[in-house]
Formats: structure tokens, sequence, C-alpha cells
């Protein structure tokens, strides 16, 4: 009978992410993840058996994550015109966190270096576009808003942006406007 795996996978995973977030997902070793999570190398090759299955894993737990808070964000408009996007916008309400930037930052230099790290993304970002595009209808300031907020969260992970705490919430109220409005 084998051993039983007593190694929580968040661990691994949270100590990739540490690890990414000091040096980068590009100089990420599974040494370095092992001694972070204070397990041996051989438990991180067991679970992930490589670098690049690591740092999969690590982008499809933040797609769930991501998922999971927008959706428990969009809750509170069920029932509402245009819920899957209202609750992305309610969601936005706060920054990421600085800890939570760098990750992304290090994660988004990997996934435009590689092609099949992407395709997480792109299907989630399908599905939220499909789920939008079905609930705005004929409407096309709804998935104007969404790309506008797209843009603001992208700028912002990316470091490329911070707005002031009263721009940034004015621009989620103009983002909201257009949600709701046709344009032209």
């Amino acid at each position: 009978m084998g051993r039983k795996k007593s190694i929580d996978h968040n661990r691994i995973l949270d100590a990739a992410e540490v690890v990414v977030s000091k040096v980068g997902a590009a100089r990420l070793t599974l040494d370095g993840v092992a001694q972070e999570a204070g397990i041996s190398k051989g438990s991180v090759i067991y679970d992930y058996g490589t670098k690049q299955a690591l740092i999969e894993a690590m982008v499809e737990r933040a797609v769930v994550r991501d998922n999971a808070f927008n959706q428990a964000a969009a809750e509170s408009f069920e029932g509402s015109e245009n819920a899957t996007l209202k609750g992305r916008i309610f969601a936005a309400s706060q920054p990421f966190p600085d800890e939570f930037r760098a990750v992304a930052l290090n994660i988004c230099a990997a996934l435009a270096q590689d092609r099949s790290l992407r395709a997480a993304i792109q299907k989630n970002q399908t599905a939220v576009i499909d789920r939008i595009r079905q609930e705005a209808g004929p409407a096309r300031g709804p998935m104007l808003a969404y790309l506008a907020l797209e843009g603001l969260k992208l700028l912002e992970t990316l470091d490329y942006h911070q707005w002031s705490v009263e721009e940034r919430e004015a621009l989620l109220n103009d983002i909201r406007w257009l949600a709701s409005s046709p344009p032209g």
C-alpha cells in the first residue's frame, strides 16, 4: 500500500506565488518553491512534475479564484439587467493589493511568452464575454463598459498607471453609466 500524500496543493501554490513575487516567473525554480513551502523538491515534482505545470496550476487557480470573487459580487445583482457586468464592476471597486500585483505582473509576463498558458485565460474571457453579450442583448453599452473595466484593471495590474481613489471611483461611475446606457 502506497504512502498517503499529506502535502496541500494550496501550500505549494502559495509558496510558488511568493517565489514569483520575489524573483519572477522566469526565474521560478522547483527548488525555490520547495524551500519556500518547507517541503522536499520531490514533493513538488510529485505533484506538478515541471515548472511549466506548476505555472499552469497557478494560472488555473487564479482564474478559479477570480471567477469565484466576481460571481459572489454578481449574486447581489441577480435578477437585474446585466448582473454579470454589474458584479464585475462592484468587484473592481477595490484596487488590487500590492502583493497581488507583483504576482500578476510576473504571471502576465509568463503568459505573454507562452501560448499554451494563455489558453485558460482565453477560455475564461470568452465565457465572460459570451455571458455579458447574452445578458445585454443588442445593447452595446455593456460590452463597451466591460472593455473599459478590463482596461482599467489591466493598466493597474501591469503597474502602468495607478489612479487616485477619487479618479478611480469617478471612472467606475462612468463605467457603471456606460453599462446601463446605449452608446451614441
